[in-house]
């Protein structure tokens, strides 16, 4: 249990307005990221940005109605993780309700295609398409997209990673992360862009008269953007939370397609009560293990099919591969821990582990544990299992470290080494050669000395405060499981108290559960912490960090504090 450092969130502006029956906490809490008014938390699908701010839609939705019109074959192509299997439904399904009758997909299998719009994934591409629209991917697949254009087909790129130096040439472009795009909101993911894009689509079509009988609902889709939003960690900004909330608003209304309806009950979770927090750590992994050992298409067949009985077919399936992965990953992440308690990773700021035993599907997450672990970018290689010489990579980062941008600057400095990378500021992917991997341990390391000082290297508890005891409420804690939606750059409500330990107990062999008794007073509470317990007794006196969280247990409601954050206290 090492200490950390520990900041408060500071409200910079008193809220103001806000009704009674919002409750002052909730208002703090509020005002801590940047809503300070009832008009601010408001996530109404009237406000969500106009699609005609974003670049490129006026060519894309003029070659997507010329497709329509002359009953072109359309071909979504998507990406292995859960944005890119999300968005790939939303495709099909948006297109076939707009009027497109001969619409199918593919997804590459990393494992024989690579990522993206490959030039092996337009070569498997039989019969020979009219039209290839990406989705959560393309922006960097410029020799695909020549590959594409070579044989005859038109591509559109939607996209929302970081571009590279060379945009491939394609017949049209939609990313807002593109240099010269004015688009208010940076943060959308592949699965927001394709949705814009069918806003576009649709205005259009409506302009052109082509309605006569009303308008396709795409408000259908929106749990579809929703749990590829979350799940792929893109800030939560106002404009990703009204298409998260109209998400969820869906789910609890019983509204969610047959798949995510399928894989919520697969997890175990409750439809009625369905948050942002179930999407990212129980619906979306289900649907992102697929990608990773196996091929996505089974993930996307899930989200594309209408019957209840077939999708529970798919859910079970998808849920047997999940574990499959978490017990790798466990594996995996044991062994790499095994690694940076050698010597040769002591004292690296930026680490990258290899080993020839990993598996290319999993290094992402192990990345992720490491760096949550070490609060230190980190890159986990495996082979990339094509009977190459190649690794792939997958790294995560730490705040004020812009991973992706880390890579372009070593493969500025040392042309060749890195063989090809992509990505955002938080986590990226790429390629290189097996014989590179020392080299590009010592080049990692050495910017990430340039630019991270010891101050960044600290691990940080942020917090809402304290809460005073007699706000300990069972009725708080409803109200904050749907103030949301909480996600990334949005955190959840996450408070601090120094307490006493009443009584504990493992709960299964690794999780805890107690009772603590607020040094200011009233009754004990229950608490848990998950993923911590290693045979030492918790402190009797202690600080913690947790969350005010609602304990669904056979149909009955209690509090609970999930517990985040423990260390010892006088």
């Amino acid at each position: 249990m090492t200490a950390k450092v520990w900041r408060q969130r500071i409200v910079t502006t008193a809220p103001s307005g806000w009704p009674a029956h919002v409750h002052p906490v909730i208002q703090r809490i509020y005002a801590a990221r940047g809503v300070c008014t009832p008009e601010d938390a408001e996530h109404r699908l009237a406000r969500l940005l106009p699609p005609h701010l974003l670049g490129g839609m006026e060519r894309a939705v003029a070659l997507l109605m010329r497709a329509i019109e002359a009953d072109q074959r359309i071909v979504i192509a998507g990406d292995y993780d859960c944005d890119g299997a999300t968005g790939t439904a939303v495709a099909e399904r948006g297109l076939r309700l707009l009027g497109a009758r001969h619409v199918s997909h593919v997804v590459p299998n990393r494992f024989v295609h690579g990522y993206g719009l490959s030039e092996a994934l337009v070569a498997s591409l039989e019969p020979t398409p009219d039209l290839i629209v990406t989705v959560d991917n393309g922006v960097a697949s410029v020799a695909g997209v020549a590959a594409a254009r070579a044989r005859g087909i038109a591509v559109l790129v939607t996209d929302h990673h970081l571009p590279g130096d060379t945009l491939p040439d394609a017949d049209a472009i939609v990313n807002p992360n593109l240099a010269d795009d004015g688009f208010p909101s940076k943060a959308l993911a592949g699965v927001g862009v394709m949705f814009y894009l069918l806003l576009g689509l649709r205005a259009a079509l409506r302009s052109a008269g082509r309605f006569p009988q009303g308008e396709p609902d795409l408000g259908a889709l929106l749990d579809l953007v929703a749990l590829g939003t979350v799940a792929d960690l893109v800030p939560l900004d106002f404009n990703n939370r009204v298409l998260v909330e109209a998400g969820l608003k869906r789910m609890r209304a019983g509204k969610a397609c047959a798949g995510i309806t399928a894989l919520i009950e697969a997890s175990g979770r409750s439809l009625a009560t369905v948050g942002a927090t179930d999407l990212a750590f129980a619906v979306g992994p289900r649907l992102n293990a697929a990608g990773r050992l196996e091929d996505m298409s089974l993930g996307v067949a899930c989200l594309l099919t209408d019957d209840q009985g077939i999708a529970r077919r798919y859910a079970e399936q998808l849920s047997a591969i999940n574990q499959e992965r978490r017990d790798m990953q466990a594996g995996m992440v044991e062994e790499a821990e095994t690694m940076v308690a050698r010597a040769a990773h002591v004292d690296a700021v930026g680490v990258a582990l290899f080993d020839p035993g990993w598996h290319a599907g999993v290094v992402g997450l192990v990345a992720s544990k490491l760096k949550e672990k070490l609060h230190r970018p980190v890159v986990a290689f495996a082979p990339a299992g094509d009977d190459s010489d190649e690794l792939r990579g997958s790294a995560r980062s730490i705040s004020g470290f812009h991973i992706r941008d880390a890579f372009a600057e070593i493969d500025a400095k040392h042309p060749g080494l890195i063989l090809r990378f992509g990505g955002h500021a938080m986590a990226a992917g790429l390629s290189l050669r097996a014989s590179d991997i020392e080299r590009f341990a010592a080049a990692f390391d050495a910017v990430a000395r340039r630019h991270l000082d010891e101050e960044r290297l600290q691990a940080l508890v942020h917090t809402d405060g304290e809460l005073d005891y007699r706000d300990h409420t069972l009725d708080l804690a409803r109200q904050l499981r749907h103030a949301g939606p909480w996600g990334q750059a949005f955190p959840p409500p996450l408070f601090e108290a120094r307490v006493e330990c009443a009584s504990w107990k493992p709960m299964g062999s690794r999780h805890l559960r107690l009772q603590l008794r607020h040094t200011q007073g009233g009754a004990p509470l229950d608490a848990v912490m998950f993923n911590c317990y290693d045979g030492t007794p918790p402190p009797t006196r202690m600080r913690v960090a947790y969350e005010l969280s609602v304990n669904d247990w056979q149909g009955r409601e209690s509090l609970r504090l999930l517990l985040t954050h423990m260390e010892a206290s006088a």
